[in-house]
């Protein structure tokens, strides 16, 4: 299993474009690698990714701390020029890590095409729950690039190395979207009506790093999944129709389609031993190094003002701060920037709460963000009852997440933390600037959505922050111009990297006029 693993992490950023003496250096004879079977590729390919699941440095680092991180104002940081451009580095591993993980679902399929029927049919909940999981993270890269090699990408081991058939051709963002959402409804059924051998069903329970193989679970990350996608996809015209009915069908039939309701529901892929593969302990250096983990103005200003309970659980005062939460203004000039961070005056996330809790989970989908998407449903459906009971529940789960989190930690450098109270969390609710009833209007209350959507997420969960906050326009954020280079504020996606300019030009021309940091995604209509 080992050397399987091996060679697709070599090969796997040459199955969407790659010269052809990279594709010699990197395959191996199918013949000479040792036999894999359903269950053992199912778990290679959980695990080909995890490094961008759970927190580590390189993601952080490397990719969020220089691009999503600001983009969405999770933090503050000094300004300095080129700073709306990402990173080549940034850009490039992220879309290699996602090509690696695809070529093992790409494995996976070919061993499970290679059964009987009688065998696939017994072991057919390894391909839902996979394919489940990797229309997750197909999303996100979707959202951050729009048009990408998918349908016919990774295919060099299916096609036998033969390297001039398997250069990827692109697939539309919108194409994408409309495949994953018809296989995940197909899954949502297909989940109610599923046998699983008691022997198959044993041996999932052992190599789901996900859920630990239970059935239900999968059929809440299925259907909360469809929720994010249909509602990113609600404002787009073609998708309009369909995601009113499609979610209608949804919270209509909770017995049918149950959501992820509570944060013992969350999907997420937890930490157990320090010394396995899985663990945070990057998760420090990828968020502290360089100031990466320095509060913005505009979230601790909101946090302040209303008395968040999450503030403490979040958040911790600089040293010289004498207790007060300060954040960074991205509108000051860089050296009076430089000043408040080498005077230590700034709010940093907490340590023990996020960045030194080794035993950080990798989150995928939880219980506030599928309370804050209902609520918006309901909102736009004139429920304005359930719209707040769901916004409500949102908040008062996001609030018991983050002092969860704090539990899971074998840190304490940022001192005890006092738990919250239902007093404190019923005072934030009512708070004016929190107050579903204090709103007047419609886009007032989904600005209120919005905002606690934005909180939650942090550092968390950047890639949705990003895709939300650009879908929605809320909430607003100040940046200081770049005027020293052509891309003067934050971008609307990411660029194709520049080896499938490369190796694979026949086919990035297709999407080259659209691959643009200033064009929108397709769902991003406002």
């Amino acid at each position: 299993m080992k050397k399987i693993l091996y060679v697709i992490a070599l090969s796997a950023t040459c199955f969407t474009a790659c010269k052809k003496s990279d594709f010699s250096d990197s395959y191996a004879d199918p013949s000479k690698i040792s036999s894999t079977t359903v269950s053992k590729q199912f778990a290679g390919f959980l695990k080909s990714n995890t490094d961008y699941v759970v927190p580590s440095y390189w993601n952080y680092f490397v990719v969020l701390r220089i691009t999503l991180n600001r983009y969405v104002q999770a933090t503050g940081w000094e300004n300095s020029a080129n700073q709306y451009v990402p990173g080549a580095s940034a850009v490039s591993d992220r879309w290699n890590n996602y090509y690696d993980f695809l070529a093992q679902y790409r494995e996976l399929q070919k061993v499970y095409s290679q059964m009987s029927e009688e065998d696939q049919a017994a072991n057919r909940i390894y391909m839902i729950a996979a394919t489940i999981y990797f229309y997750d993270h197909s999303e996100k890269v979707v959202d951050l690039h729009g048009s990408i090699p998918w349908s016919t990408a990774g295919m060099l081991s299916t096609n036998g190395g033969d390297y001039s058939s398997s250069y990827a051709s692109y697939d539309g963002s919108a194409d994408i979207y409309t495949k994953m959402l018809d296989d995940l409804k197909g899954f949502a059924d297909e989940l109610n009506s599923i046998t699983v051998p008691t022997g198959i069903q044993t041996v999932f329970q052992n190599q789901d790093l996900v859920n630990g193989g239970d059935l239900t679970l999968w059929k809440k990350y299925c259907n909360s999944l469809r929720l994010r996608m249909l509602t990113r996809v609600s404002d787009a015209s073609a998708f309009q129709s369909r995601a009113t009915t499609e979610i209608g069908d949804i919270v209509s039939s909770p017995s049918t389609y149950p959501l992820i309701s509570s944060n013992d529901d969350n999907i997420q892929i937890d930490v157990y031993n320090l010394s396995s593969a899985i663990n945070s302990t990057g998760f420090q250096t990828g968020l502290e190094d360089w100031n990466g983990n320095i509060a913005g103005k505009k979230m601790i200003d909101h946090m302040n003002t209303n008395a968040d309970p999450r503030l403490r659980a979040m958040f911790q005062p600089g040293d010289s701060a004498h207790g007060v939460y300060i954040g960074l203004d991205p509108l000051m000039l860089a050296a009076d920037q430089d000043v408040l961070i080498n005077n230590s005056t700034l709010a940093i996330y907490n340590r023990s709460t996020i960045s030194r809790n080794d035993y950080f989970p990798g989150e995928l989908m939880n219980a506030a963000e599928v309370s804050f998407l209902l609520s918006e449903y309901y909102l736009k459906a004139g429920n304005d009852a359930s719209a707040k009971t769901s916004y409500e529940n949102g908040i008062k789960q996001s609030i018991a997440y983050y002092y969860w989190l704090r539990t899971l930690s074998n840190d304490n450098s940022s001192g005890d933390l006092t738990p919250a109270t239902d007093a404190e969390t019923a005072n934030y609710i009512a708070a004016p600037g929190i107050s579903w009833d204090a709103a007047t209007t419609t886009d007032a209350k989904l600005n209120l959505i919005a905002t606690q959507k934005w909180i939650h997420f942090s550092v968390i969960q950047p890639v949705e922050s990003w895709a939300e906050t650009r879908r929605l326009d809320m909430p607003q954020f100040s940046f200081q111009v770049d005027n020293a280079n052509a891309q003067t504020l934050p971008p609307y996606r990411f660029i194709i990297p520049a080896s499938e300019l490369t190796y694979n030009t026949a086919n990035y021309q297709s999407v080259q006029s659209e691959d643009k940091l200033t064009n929108k995604i397709f769902w991003d209509v406002k």
